[in-house]
């Protein structure tokens, strides 16, 4: 047992009294750190604890230094670095000196306890002795599917699911081996980029290159069981202006050695702080186009459009339209999430969202495509959820000269739309468009589905727009609870029955009839939402329809993943079905979500 576990046990057991500063010689960083994520010497002084200093971040409110003990004690539990914080004050020290650290032991909790996420063991208040100056760094820890495992996190045993206390296990969880390595020198060889650079200079590479590779070269997230644990974050601790932040999209690559201490924040979980950073190496991805559809094939797509409004730039506008026209092959039926209203997040009583779809419109017309017509319905004022002010929601576009709307009045924020017998045989809707039970509690504060039945070549077609509740409030997943708890599910699942009971309402008035549910669902084809969706058979997922490593149209934290789906009804049988990737891998992106494609022969 490492010696500051010894000192803790002793403490417990009543045998000790609170010590006075330990000695060098009784603490070393490795005592510090323990064999838990929890130091045992947490809240307690240390003095002159030694270490090199490996790396320096003297920017930000966060400034502070990593030192690693040049003499590891041989536990592969025990972390031989240390972050000494000293907060706004940029610290006199440098790299390669040898120094003796005094200060306090303290877990650190980004974003707060309540967050869930885990703690970084720091020393804080601290003074320090820089007893020497250019010594060698100890060796950088060498990441790569040897030394990572793919197992990603223990279970927890306590009863709240807390991993804190339990002992260390790095050959067997992925979460267990960083933890065992928090403020030590790491390396990664050749790392493939599976993030793209974010607007905050961070990449997300691998590890495991080969574990789960997507089509395009990132990382697939095909299960709860499969969270590809070589997935590390990157960022530079070197000056931006004698090292511009590589710009890399999904399929990069790092060329060469990136190393420096392994870190922890808030967003994304553990960090390579680099003072050594690969060269960038383009693999050259390319945005999809996906092929025109026929005279005889009714094209149907959905796309996020990130909180459009008329504030947004016109390069956004043009951007947007680009993928419309050149991209997507001009649609005939557009399904649109995150459309604001006309002054955007100017929080006021403002619902009407014409300006935002008219500029949209115009400007695919200028690029090129159709001139689009619109339906959509305003919501509440502040009611449905999204950016405050916003009052985002789903709407259509469509080409009148390939498919005809017939409105049916009546359709507003709270008039809920029913499945109709049709004059003549058939089925119509009570107003078209029309809004699906906008009052049942499962879309408090989130977009209520938007229907609305097309005409194309003599048949109907209908069509429901979704943008379900977002993951907002879920633990991540390198929280300290495994598995992490995903409170927001609850309402997507309630969400997803009213859709699949709506559906089969209109079924019961024709099996027959050709329905499309498309939309920015919030959650995965393995999730307990999908399945409530396709209950009965009601609907199928066309996502599970593709090659494995196609399966995504999205990228979060290095896991390239799938919240966007259509999904159909048994009486559509000739389905060309395709997710076209032009935003989510790429550092320049015109919305984080890559639009889907269904055509469809009625």
């Amino acid at each position: 047992m490492a010696l500051g576990a010894l000192i803790a046990a002793a403490l417990t057991a009543g045998l000790l009294a609170a010590p006075a500063p330990a000695a060098a010689a009784e603490v070393r960083i490795h005592d510090i750190q323990g064999t838990t994520r929890i130091s045992p010497l947490a809240d307690r002084s240390v003095a002159d604890v030694p270490g090199t200093v490996t790396a320096v971040r003297a920017f930000g409110s966060s400034r502070g230094f990593w030192v690693q003990d040049p003499d590891p004690d041989g536990d592969r539990a025990t972390s031989e670095g240390v972050f000494v914080f000293t907060g706004s004050r940029t610290p006199a020290v440098a790299v390669g000196d040898s120094v003796l650290v005094s200060g306090t032991v303290t877990e650190y909790y980004p974003g707060g306890a309540g967050a869930g996420l885990q703690s970084v063991t720091e020393i804080t208040k601290p003074t320090w002795t820089v007893v020497s100056s250019g010594n060698p760094l100890p060796t950088a820890f060498r990441l790569n599917p040897s030394t990572v495992p793919n197992r990603y996190a223990p279970r927890g045993e306590a009863a709240d699911s807390s991993i804190e206390h339990l002992p260390l296990r790095p050959t067997a969880y992925a979460l267990d081996r960083y933890e065992s390595l928090e403020g030590m020198r790491v390396r990664l060889t050749d790392a493939r980029v599976v993030g793209p650079t974010s607007e905050f200079e961070e990449v997300w590479v691998t590890a495991e290159p080969r574990l789960n590779r997507t089509a395009r070269g990132g990382s697939l997230y095909g299960s709860y069981a499969s969270q590809n644990g070589g997935r590390v974050k990157v960022a530079s601790l070197i000056p931006y202006a004698e090292r511009p932040f590589p710009r890399a999209d999904v399929g990069d690559e790092l060329a060469g050695t990136t190393a420096g201490p392994l870190d922890y924040d808030q967003f994304g979980g553990y960090e390579l702080q680099a003072t050594t950073l690969g060269a960038l190496r383009d693999d050259g991805l390319a945005r999809e186009r996906t092929r025109k559809q026929s005279a005889s094939e009714l094209s149907i797509a959905t796309y996020n459009v990130e909180n459009l409004s008329p504030k947004d730039p016109a390069a956004k506008f043009e951007r947007l339209a680009e993928a419309v026209v050149a991209h997507l092959a001009s649609p005939d039926v557009l399904a649109l999430e995150e459309v604001q209203d006309d002054n955007g997040p100017t929080d006021d009583a403002v619902v009407s969202a014409d300006a935002t779809l008219k500029r949209l419109t115009e400007a695919i017309t200028a690029a090129g495509g159709p001139s689009y017509a619109w339906r959509q319905i305003d919501p509440a004022d502040g009611q449905d959820g999204g950016q405050p002010g916003g009052n985002i929601r789903v709407a259509f576009l469509f080409d009148p000269e390939r498919v005809s709307f017939e409105d049916v009045p009546g359709g507003d924020a709270t008039t809920p739309v029913k499945p109709v017998p049709a004059a003549g045989g058939g089925v119509a809707l009570s107003v078209n468009p029309g809004r699906i039970a906008p009052a049942d509690p499962a879309w408090r504060d989130s977009r209520k589905p938007l229907v609305a039945r097309f005409t194309f070549r003599g048949e109907p077609v209908f069509v429901v727009a979704n943008h379900f509740t977002s993951k907002g409030g879920d633990q991540g997943l390198d929280s300290r609870f495994q598995p992490p708890a995903r409170p927001s599910e609850k309402q997507r699942v309630a969400q997803a029955q009213a859709v699949n009971a709506w559906v089969k309402s209109l079924l019961a008035l024709n099996p027959a009839a050709e329905v499309v549910v498309a939309g920015d669902f919030n959650d995965f084809g393995f999730s307990p939402a999908l399945a409530a969706l396709t209950a009965d058979g009601a609907l199928t997922d066309l996502v599970g329809r593709l090659p494995r490593a196609e399966r995504y149209g999205y990228v979060y934290n290095g896991n390239s993943q799938v919240l966007d789906h259509i999904l159909t009804t048994r009486g559509i049988r000739h389905a060309d079905y395709d997710i076209v990737h032009l935003n989510a891998e790429f550092a320049d992106q015109a919305s984080d979500h890559d639009p889907q494609v269904l055509r469809i022969r009625p």
